[in-house]
């Protein structure tokens, strides 16, 4: 039996895949990265492959002007959804998927997330395939402006933050958006802040946090892997 084929969108050199690529590599998942950035072509259709991972980015979700491919990426999504393959976003990725399937993506009126933050989970995340198995107490990295301000109609939230937006999402039976990063720790997060006392405290927390924050989305991104096959 092959292994199955997941395209994973990458938008910036410094939002790799990170721990979510190598826990997909334990689980045999075979990874094609496309990077638009350096003019690789988004597909048109997932033709070939068995599911499809959107990664984060410092740009808007309706940054279309500015950075041609997410219109792409956002019509790839649709084409995902309406195939039912399974689908997950993160961070951009999540923004993208809102936005693409009808929904919309504002800044935070709370303002910028940065560090560990509770994960807020709904009674709905008990039973949901992707993070049913999810602890109770789990943290998660934060470190974004925008949030989605409204959700797509078929959407079910399965987790918020304590402001309310929204942490992660079931988008439809096979796609899923995640706020949190689950694919980073601090030497990539390292790469991404802006001086000043507040980042750097955030940095740190995330650095003494690393070890429990692999323990507990590691099962998440296995669960993922096996909706592929």
């Amino acid at each position: 039996m092959s292994a199955p084929r997941l395209l994973v969108i990458e938008h910036e050199a410094n939002c790799p895949p990170g721990y979510v690529g190598g826990w997909l590599e334990d689980e045999g998942v075979d990874q094609v990265l496309c990077r638009p950035y350096r003019d690789d072509p988004v597909p048109a259709d997932l033709g070939g492959y068995d599911g499809l991972l959107v990664l984060g980015g410092e740009m808007s979700a309706y940054d279309d002007a500015a950075y041609p491919w997410l219109t792409d990426t956002k019509a790839l999504v649709r084409a995902a959804v309406d195939a039912e393959t399974p689908t997950l976003g993160i961070c951009l990725g999540h923004q993208l998927m809102t936005v693409a399937l009808g929904g919309q993506v504002r800044p935070n009126p709370a303002g910028k997330a940065m560090g560990v933050i509770p994960v807020g989970w709904h009674g709905a995340a008990a039973h949901d395939p992707l993070v049913g198995m999810m602890p109770a107490d789990a943290l998660a990295v934060h470190w974004n402006d925008d949030v989605a301000t409204a959700l797509p109609a078929a959407a079910r939230v399965l987790a918020t933050t304590d402001d309310g937006a929204p942490q992660v999402v079931r988008f439809a039976p096979r796609a899923w958006g995640v706020q949190l990063h689950p694919e980073v720790g601090a030497d990539i997060v390292g790469t991404w802040r802006s001086p000043g006392q507040e980042a750097d405290a955030a940095l740190a927390d995330i650095r003494a946090h690393e070890p429990v924050l692999q323990r507990t989305w590691q099962p998440m991104v296995k669960a993922f892997a096996a909706q592929l096959s």
